[in-house]
C-alpha cells in the first residue's frame, strides 16, 4: 500500500508541482487548498504526513496546526516564508516535526519526508515476524516509562502523547539518565540523511516536551537545561 502525503496550501501551482514529484517517487497523494477542509479530513481520514503552509484562507497553518494537535499526533512538515522566522518557532513549538523555509526544493522537501517516516516506522509496533520482550524493549526512570514498540510514554501512569521526533529526542535523552546531550547530539538522532536544522529546532521541541509533561505533573523537572552546553535528563 501507498505512503500518503497530505498537501495543504492555497497556491495551486506548488500543490501541482509538489504532488507530481511525490508521485514519482512513489507516493500517494491529497491536496487540499484551505485549513478547514484540510483538518476534517485529517482527522476522519489520517494521511501518513502532512505538509502544511503557513497562509491560507479559512484557517490558516497555525490554527490548523493548533486544532490537529489537539486531536492527532500525525507527523507534520510546517512550510514557511523565510522571512517569518517567529512562525517557524511557534510552528515547532505547536508540535510540528520540522519545518521547511520557502522557496524550497523539492528534493529536501522528499528527503524530510522519508526521514520523518523512517522514524515513525521504528515507532510502529513490531510484526509478529518480528518477536520481542515487551519487557526489554521498555525504558524505565523514576516516575518515566517509555515503550518504544508501542509510542507509548507515561508519567507517574498518565500517558503523555508525543511527537515522533519529541518521542526519539526524549529516548536519547532517557537512556543514559545524568548524562548531558548537546544540541548537535540530539540533531543526530532526530534528523538523519545529513539534513541540517539550527540549534532553534532543538530547543523547540524542548519546550513542548516539556510542556506536555507539565500537563500530567504541573511540577516536572525531568528535562535539565545546562546552559551553553545541553540537555539531560534529571536522576531522581
Amino acid at each position: 500500500m501507498s505512503v500518503t502525503i497530505a498537501l495543504v496550501d492555497d497556491d495551486r501551482n506548488i500543490l501541482t508541482s509538489v504532488s507530481i514529484a511525490l508521485q514519482a517517487e512513489g507516493f500517494a497523494t491529497r491536496v487540499y487548498s484551505d485549513g478547514e477542509t484540510a483538518l476534517k479530513a485529517l482527522v476522519d481520514n489520517p494521511p501518513d504526513l502532512a505538509v502544511l503552509d503557513v497562509k491560507m484562507p479559512r484557517m490558516d497553518g497555525m490554527e490548523l496546526l493548533r486544532r490537529l494537535r489537539e486531536r492527532s499526533e500525525l507527523p507534520v512538515i510546517f512550510l514557511t516564508s523565510k522571512d517569518e522566522e517567529l512562525d517557524e518557532a511557534l510552528g515547532l513549538a505547536m508540535g510540528a516535526d520540522d519545518y521547511i523555509s520557502k522557496p524550497f526544493s523539492q528534493r529536501l522537501l522528499i528527503a524530510r519526508i522519508r526521514a520523518i517516516l523512517r522514524r515513525a516506522e521504528l515507532r510502529a509496533t513490531p510484526s509478529d515476524a518480528e518477536p520481542q520482550t515487551p519487557e526489554a524493549a521498555q525504558i524505565v526512570r523514576g516516575r518515566l516509562a517509555m515503550d518504544p514498540a508501542r509510542h507509548r510514554v507515561t508519567w507517574d501512569g498518565k500517558d503523555v502523547t508525543l511527537t515522533v521526533t519529541e518521542f526519539m529526542i526524549l529516548e536519547a535523552l532517557a537512556q543514559r539518565p545524568g548524562v548531558v546531550k548537546s544540541r548537535n547530539q540530539l540533531m543526530d538522532v532526530a534528523y538523519q540523511d545529513d539534513i541540517y536544522v539550527d540549534d532553534r529546532t532543538i530547543d523547540s521541541h524542548i519546550k513542548r516536551l516539556r510542556r506536555k509533561f507539565r500537563q500530567v505533573d504541573t511540577e516536572f523537572k525531568g528535562i535539565e537545561t545546562l546552559y551553553g552546553v545541553g540537555y539531560r535528563f534529571g536522576e531522581e
